[in-house]
Formats: structure tokens, C-alpha cells, sequence
């Protein structure tokens, strides 16, 4: 539908549901028709045949092009009421008016009829998003060529997709190809198994859709998903490839040892790792590095350097189960040798606990629970002394060998480390998620080899979290990144073994594809699937303020010289974070813009008379706030009925103009409510909840323009999983602007 199409409206009101028995439907339509001069209908079940149909003869015989539809949340029925090339606005009457608040109650009334008002202006302000579309190019960049990688590239080619595999090495196969075993994955998850590496790279080598590249890197990526640009470089030539989403599967490195010198590593040569102990296996014998003779005893330490604040704070997962695989190793190099794994917790969840119980039935393998005490040369080899262990007494062990369970390290945690130092250059501390400036984050960076070389203002790889993951922390969305079509899988988005590496290949390989397919229909991907708006710039009036550049949580605007966006549509997640931050309004979209809202608050009746008591919004995420507050209606939970729910796409989309509007129009208070940030936080965006409150200063900044109290304006974290504490979250704030009085500005 375009702009000069004229809209058609009507609404159609549910009775089911209670909604019916609760409301005063009559008046609900009086306020469409008298207000807005649109036409209503009921009907008791809307979303049933006979009520779907209702409307689908309208559009089709009446020439209905716009459909206003008021019943239940918009989080249900999406697809009973998703009519094509027409404009179809929903009105929570159900979850957020009967089911929320006392019925047949003129409070509860006049809520609905708010709802009413705020939904068809939204409806009128509405215009059916142009998809942006190119032919793009439907093919598949994995880098990296271990056993993810491979995993990954198979997938994507049995689907279909061509595929380019970048390996730095000159063989494929990675640190798999290198182990001479590996743990159980088959039932009864008792036996140690070989790997099937060789016949994953033949299979790979052989395939007509995929092309490989070993001894190569990825010299650069530019441009945006559909239509990146790669430049691939190898033996100093250099090939130019188009491709359509990425999957990146560059793995992982032992932590560095030479950092452990308390657990004996570089002091004593028969103090090795567990990498170094698998090559080690791998030439045949377990032997004393120092004597070249056969090791009768053998030390295994866990969480050597993990779950260590001073070195890697986290467990890597694996190590308990490649340990035990090692004592293994010991056992049946020599029968009478002996093996010993001192740990904090053996980690072996679900059905590895049969391997474990396994290597508990050898009887040359000791495990004991313990604090390694210290480590020092002896007569005999290398006296490990224990403490606090199992046994309740303190244990000394005379080894010929120690195997240090060194855990594992993301690619990108260099790049991680350069993120900090650009974080502390530009004074912002150590806030997760935190853009930093451009020039500082480059000038950290020199020297700095990436694995993606994006020509992204925000970095050349993807932003790295805690500890150098790339694991986007997306709740039930592993494999999403801060990068449109490109997808972390294997240890570089989080530690994991063989298999689980091969199932996370596999997720990442579907979703690229899904990408692909997504973006070529002009639609947005995770999580506003389906949505094929994107955002507009009304570049005439742009300051060049860069705010819309790096704010953009995915790096989906570029910038000239000047200043001036350089938008990538095909990158944007279509959050509305740009149109926030936007001082000057020139962001939109066809179907959410600044005006949108503003005109929706503006739509709220405001009584002038205090005893019809004080009005309030509550600009609420969609994500994660909207849901919740659907959740609490559904366990009948009540909060005050003079609060006015605006979702948002993400509070970070959230323009501080709206503030001016509401209370310039009397509106008594407002809170945003927002997805938690920080250390742990689940904003489906990144970084809109923690925008959102920063952009607090500009709010404060506009209470003192108006002489009002900040008091007035509060915003609040919620957890979807906090959806019982809402009740309490709004009548706090209530009682806090009650407290404070009136909106002065009510009446003019």
C-alpha cells in the first residue's frame, strides 16, 4: 500500500473473553465513531472462523485496507489475524483491561477507551512498509575449518547453499584431527570412541558446493548481509568473493600456561598440559619428558587456572571428562601404571555420569576432592601435596608426570582485551555491551589481527562479551550476534566439546540460511521476524551528531567523512535504537515513528479535574516488559487502571521528545520499563535498556525546561521472569507522583 492510496478503516471488537461482560462496548464504539469517524463491529469470537471471515469479507467486498482489531494481547493469533497487503493494528483489551482490572468499573472503562483512541491513531499514522529488497547472494562464508567449522559447511551445502570454507591452516580438521580419542557419544556412553574427522573432511573436499581455502584468512569483509564483500587472501594473492551470511567457527586455544608457574609449569619439565598430553598419546606412550622413560604415575590437577578470578574465571565444561579420558589413556598404555585427578567438582552431566562411573570402576585411577597445596620437585619426580580432600586429611603424591586441565580460550579474546583497553581510554569503565568511540576502539586495536576484518565502524569482528565469547547471551537465541547474518558457533561462542560443537555447527549453519532467505523477501531477522519496515532518514535535516552511528547496536550505520548515516538496511535489526537517539526526529519507520507515538499520548484523555484521578504511561519493551505485564493478567493480577501502556520496540528506541509531549499534555507521570543490562543482562537488543536509562540526563534535562519534578519520570529493569512484582512496580511509582501532586500543565 502506498502513501497515496487512501486508508479504509474499521474496528472490530471482540465480546469473548470476558471482554464483553466487563466493558461497555457501546461506548467503545461511540468513541471510534464520534472521535475518528471509523466504523465498528463485534463479533463474541473474532479470532474463530466465522470472526476471521467477518473481516476478510470486508476487505475484500467493502474495500477495508486498514483493520483495527480489539481483543486480545498482540502476542497471540498473530497469524489468524495477518492479513496480506493490509494494515492490522492490535488493542490489548483482553490481558491489559478485563483481565487486569475490576469489571464494569468506570476506571476500567476509561482505560478501554484510551486504548481505543491510542490504537486507531496508530492505525491512522501507519503506513504499509516497502520491503527493501536486492537480489542477494545466497551463499554461505564459514571461517574456520575444525570440526565446526566442517559441520557447519556440510550443512549449509546439503541445503542448498554454496559455501566458502577459510581455514589459517594448511589441513582442515583442527584440534580434533590432533586427538587420538575421544569421549563417548553413543549409548551406553561408556567407551572412548575415534574420531571420524578424516571421513568429515573428505566429505567436505568432495562436495561440488563447497569451495575450500586452506592457508587463507579473511583479509576483509565489507558491505552488508546478502551482499558482503570478502576479500580472501592466501599465499599473498588475494581473491574477491560475494557472499550472503557468514558463520563464524574459528574455535578456541588453550589458556596460557606459562601464566601457572605456581602449579609447576615452566619451572619443571614434566609439568604438561592436557593439549600437550593428547599429542603425547597421540605418538603412542605416556612418558617423563625429562627421562624419555614410561610414566608409572600420573597427577591429573582440574581447573587448572579456571574458575580462577585471576585467570579464567569460568569452567570450560569439558576438562573433567577429557581428564578422565586421559587417566584412561595412562591405564591402558600401561597397566601398571597409575592415575590420580584431583578436582574441584568433576563436572559430567546427563548420561557422560556412565563414563564417569566408569573410570571410577578402574582400579589404578584415584579421584579425590581437593585444593592443590603445592607443587615441587622431589627425589622421585614432582611432589604434588593436597589439601582439604575428600579424605579429611592432607595428601602428598609423588608423580612422574602432572597434567595441568588447562581450559579453554575463545579466538576472540585478544580482541576482548583490546575492547577493555579502548573502554578504559575513553574513561567508561567496564560496562558490558559499551560502544566505544570509533578512534579509540582502531587505536586499541593496532596490530591487532582479526579473524573477520569487518569495515564496520564499530570493529573489525564481532563484539566480544565476557571473557572474549562471542555468544551474543540472546535468552533461547544462542547462536545471534551483535552482527546481522553473522553467526558464532563451536567454543568460540562458548566452551564445548566434539559433539555439542557439531549440534552448534549445525543450529548456526539453519540460521544463516534462515538469514539468507529473510533478508532476500526484504524482511528483518531475530527477533522481529516478519518485519519488512526499515528505518527512513531525512537526511536534510541531519546535524551530523553521530549519535545514530554509535548507538546502533549492530553496526548497521556507517558515516561519510562529514558525519552524515550511511544506513546498511540489510543489517538492521529494525530495534528503532537509531530513531532514540536522534535529537533532530529525521528517523522513522513506516510503521513506528516519533510522530506515532507522540500523537498516541497525545490521543489520551486527561482530565483537568484531580478527582478523576492523575494519568500515567508506561513506555514498556516488547520483548520483555510487554510479555510480562501479559503474564500478570493471565495469573489475574491487578494494577492501577489510570497507567497507559505504550510498547516500544525496545526501550532504547525510546525518544526523550515523548516526555515533553506527555506531560506538556498534562499526563501526571511516566515510567519506562526496560529489559535488565549490565553484567547479565536480556535485552533482545544489546544494549536498549542500558541506552535508555543513559539517556535519563536528556529527560532530567527537559523536567527542569518544564519546572516539573523528576519524580515525575522513573525507569525501571524487569525480568519477564519478575511479572508478578508489577502490580507493586506501578503503585509505587503512583503513590511516588501522587505524593508530588498534579501535573501543573493539565488544562492548557
Amino acid at each position: 500500500m502506498s502513501e497515496e492510496v487512501e486508508k479504509k478503516y474499521t474496528l472490530y471488537i471482540c465480546t469473548g473473553c470476558e471482554i464483553g461482560k466487563s466493558l461497555d462496548i457501546e461506548r467503545l464504539k461511540e468513541v471510534a465513531d464520534e472521535e475518528f469517524s471509523v466504523p465498528a463491529k463485534t463479533h463474541e469470537f473474532l479470532c474463530s472462523a466465522e470472526g476471521v471471515e467477518l473481516i476478510k469479507n470486508d476487505i475484500e467486498n467493502e474495500g477495508v485496507n486498514t483493520v483495527i482489531i480489539a481483543a486480545c494481547s498482540p502476542r497471540v493469533n498473530f497469524d489468524t489475524f495477518n492479513f496480506p497487503n493490509v494494515i492490522v493494528e492490535r488493542i490489548n483489551l483482553r490481558e491489559h483491561v478485563v483481565w487486569s482490572h475490576k469489571p464494569n468499573d468506570e476506571d476500567t472503562q476509561m482505560l478501554a477507551e484510551d486504548y481505543i483512541r491510542m490504537g486507531i491513531v496508530k492505525a491512522q499514522k501507519t503506513e504499509f512498509p516497502e520491503p527493501y529488497k536486492e537480489e542477494v547472494v545466497k551463499s554461505v562464508l564459514v571461517v574456520g575449518g575444525g570440526v565446526t567449522g566442517l559441520t557447519a559447511a556440510l550443512e549449509a551445502a546439503k541445503a542448498g547453499y554454496d559455501v566458502y570454507l577459510v581455514e589459517k591452516e594448511a589441513e582442515l580438521g583442527g584440534w580434533v584431527r590432533k586427538f587420538p580419542w575421544l569421549t563417548p557419544d553413543k549409548p551406553p556412553f561408556r567407551d572412548l570412541r575415534k574420531p571420524d574427522i578424516d571421513e568429515k573432511i573428505k566429505q567436505v573436499m568432495e562436495h561440488k558446493r563447497i569451495k575450500v581455502y586452506t592457508s587463507s584468512y579473511v583479509e576483509q569483509i565489507s558491505g552488508q548481509p546478502g551482499l558482503f564483500d570478502v576479500v580472501i587472501s592466501k599465499n599473498g594473492t588475494k581473491e574477491e568473493i560475494k557472499i550472503g551470511s557468514i558463520v563464524v567457527a574459528a574455535g578456541w586455544e588453550p589458556y596460557d600456561a606459562t601464566k601457572l608457574e605456581h602449579l609447576g609449569y615452566g619451572k619443571y619439565p614434566d609439568v604438561i598440559t592436557n593439549v600437550q598430553m593428547e599429542e603425547m598419546a597421540a605418538n603412542g606412550k605416556i612418558i617423563v619428558p625429562s627421562t624419555g622413560k614410561e610414566a608409572k604415575k600420573v597427577v591429573f590437577i582440574q581447573c587448572a587456572g579456571q574458575r580462577d578470578p585471576e585467570h579464567l574465571p569460568y569452567c570450560s565444561g569439558i576438562c573433567c571428562m577429557v581428564s578422565l579420558k586421559q587417566a584412561l589413556y595412562v591405564r591402558e598404555s600401561n597397566p601398571d601404571a597409575q592415575a590420580f585427578i584431583i578436582y574441584k567438582d568433576i563436572r559430567t552431566p546427563g548420561e557422560y555420569e556412565n563414563f564417569y562411573k566408569r573410570v571410577q570402576e578402574d582400579p589404578g585411577i584415584f579421584l579425590t576432592k581437593g585444593e592443590i597445596k603445592g607443587i615441587s620437585k622431589s627425589k622421585g619426580g614432582i611432589l604434588v601435596e593436597v589439601s582439604d580432600t575428600l579424605l579429611g586429611e592432607d595428601i602428598e603424591i609423588e608423580a612422574d608426570l602432572v597434567v595441568l586441565a588447562v581450559g579453554m580460550v575463545p579466538r576472540l579474546y585478544e580482541y576482548q582485551k583490546r575492547y577493555e583497553q579502548a573502554r578504559e581510554l575513553e574513561g567508561e569503565g567496564q560496562q558490558q555491551q559499551t560502544t566505544v568511540a570509533s578512534d579509540k576502539l582502531w587505536e586499541a586495536l593496532e596490530g591487532y589481527q582479526g579473524i573477520l576484518n569487518l569495515q564496520y565502524r564499530q570493529g573489525p569482528d564481532l563484539p566480544p562479551l565476557k571473557y572474549g565469547f562471542a555468544d551474543s547471551n540472546f535468552i533461547c537465541f544462542p547462536y545471534e550476534s551483535g552482527r546481522t547474518a553473522i553467526y558464532a558457533a563451536g567454543p568460540i561462542r562458548q566452551p564445548m566439546g566434539v559433539v555439542e560443537s557439531e549440534n552448534d555447527a549445525t543450529g548456526a549453519a539453519l540460521k544463516a540460511v534462515q538469514a539468507l532467505e529473510l533478508i532476500s523477501i526484504g524482511s528483518a531477522t531475530f527477533p522481529r521476524v516478519g518485519d519488512l519496515s526499515y528505518p527512513e532518514f531525512f537526511l536534510q535535516r541531519c546535524t551530523q551528531c553521530k549519535r545514530c552511528t554509535e548507538e546502533c547496536p549492530f553496526g548497521a550505520i556507517d558515516e561519510d567523512e562529514k558525519g552524515t548515516p550511511l544506513p546498511n538496511p540489510t543489517r538492521c535489526r529494525r530495534c528503532g535504537v537509531c530513531m532514540g537517539a536522534c535529537p533532530e526526529r529525521i528517523i522513522s519507520f513506516k510503521n513506528y515513528s516519533v510522530d506515532m507515538i507522540g500523537s498516541m499520548i497525545k490521543s489520551i484523555y486527561v482530565p483537568e479535574d484531580e478527582e478523576e484521578g492523575l494519568r500515567f504511561l508506561a513506555f514498556v519493551c516488547e520483548n520483555d516488559a510487554y510479555p510480562a505485564f501479559d503474564m500478570a493478567a493471565l495469573n489475574r493480577l491487578e494494577w492501577h487502571p489510570n497507567v497507559r501502556i505504550i510498547p516500544l520496540r525496545c526501550l532504547g528506541s525510546f525518544n526523550v521528545v515523548w516526555i515533553a509531549d506527555a506531560l506538556s499534555r498534562g499526563i501526571d507521570g511516566a515510567i519506562l520499563i526496560g529489559c535488565k543490562y549490565g553484567e547479565d543482562y536480556q535485552c533482545h537488543f544489546l544494549r536498549g535498556s542500558e541506552l535508555a536509562n543513559r539517556r535519563m540526563e536528556n529527560v532530567k534535562e527537559t523536567l527542569e525546561r518544564l519546572a516539573l519534578e523528576p519524580e515525575r519520570v522513573k525507569v525501571i529493569q524487569l525480568p519477564i521472569s519478575d511479572y508478578d512484582k508489577i502490580p507493586e512496580i506501578i503503585q509505587e511509582f503512583v503513590e511516588e507522583v501522587e505524593e508530588v501532586g498534579p501535573n501543573p500543565y493539565k488544562g492548557f
